[in-house]
């Protein structure tokens, strides 16, 4: 294989330039993969200007993206050769933004056929995080539960959550009510201080803080679940409400999750992606720019918080 491109990371400048790499040795149980599309999250930004993990120079950014199973290790089974996946890297090792992408072969999902490698790759970060914290509450049905803010995760997470029975309310300044209504939720706040109810579990997606404030409006027993940032501290005094507090945080997983953890998060994964090719969960089609227009595509993802993916032909 001929060297191929990659976006690495300059330490001094915080940002990427474009380069080259050789073809990558394999582990017994690694794959290749030929990247057709790239997702861009947040992470991926923000990484990339405070450079958190102390990525040195020529680190390879980038967790999720989509493409086609070219080579494989000693111990896997050469028949995935061929085979459509997409994948939510770690941080810590030579991610996504490149031509091609090696991983453990137990962290892909396979594609349906008619889903498209550029809305696949737009897909496992919030798809993952919506699941998960989906995961963390009973599944006990026509319990009243709100859903806080309406990015990419919390799109997912709602439909998840009505799917499965529960009453879902959202804080949101964006979701109109006719797409609420079509979405299942039951009504839309525009802000925080027009809630005149208690809930069975709440979902922050704001922070920390902002989910510490929501704490006060859980039934006794209730669940807060925060998607961004986590509650040092239970709020209420030692066995009063009893709530319980969750965090999430899908990239963990990598440092601390085994063979069996990411099997069920992958079969899972995968049962999500045959419901949106399907129609039954929606989603946005995401914006779209070419490989050598990363930098733009970053600054577009920060700027206008839309979905963005790179396509590589």
């Amino acid at each position: 294989m001929e060297p191929y491109r990659i976006w690495q990371y300059q330490t001094e400048k915080h940002s990427l330039v474009l380069g080259k790499d050789e073809r990558p040795a394999l582990d017994d149980s690694e794959i290749l993969v030929q990247n057709k599309a790239i997702g861009i999250n947040p992470v991926d930004w923000k990484f990339i200007k405070a450079n958190p993990l102390n990525w040195p120079n020529g680190h390879v950014p980038g967790v999720d993206g989509a493409g086609v199973v070219v080579q494989v290790g000693s111990k896997v089974d050469p028949s995935l050769i061929g085979r459509r996946v997409a994948y939510h890297g770690s941080l810590n090792r030579h991610g996504s933004f490149a031509e091609y992408t090696v991983l453990n072969v137990e962290r892909v999902m396979t594609l349906p056929e008619g889903l498209s490698f550029e809305l696949a790759a737009a897909l496992p970060c919030p798809m993952l995080t919506a699941w998960q914290a989906f995961e963390k509450i009973p599944l006990t049905r026509q319990r009243e539960v709100l859903v806080v803010g309406f990015g990419a995760v919390n799109n997912l997470l709602s439909q998840i959550l009505v799917r499965a029975g529960y009453i879902v309310d959202v804080v949101s300044a964006s979701l109109s009510e006719e797409r609420a209504k079509s979405l299942g939720i039951r009504q839309v706040y525009r802000e925080q201080s027009q809630i005149d109810m208690k809930y069975f579990a709440i979902f922050d997606a704001v922070s920390g803080e902002n989910a510490a404030h929501l704490v006060p409006l859980l039934r006794a027993n209730g669940h807060i679940v925060c998607i961004q940032d986590r509650i040092a501290k239970p709020i209420d005094p030692p066995f009063t409400r009893t709530i319980s507090y969750h965090e999430i945080a899908v990239g963990a997983l990598h440092n601390f999750g085994d063979k069996d953890d990411w099997h069920a998060l992958m079969q899972n994964g995968e049962a999500l992606l045959e419901r949106i090719e399907n129609g039954s969960v929606e989603v946005s089609i995401p914006v779209t720019f070419k490989f050598e227009q990363m930098l733009d595509a970053l600054k577009h993802s920060e700027t206008t918080k839309l979905k963005t993916v790179i396509t590589l032909s």
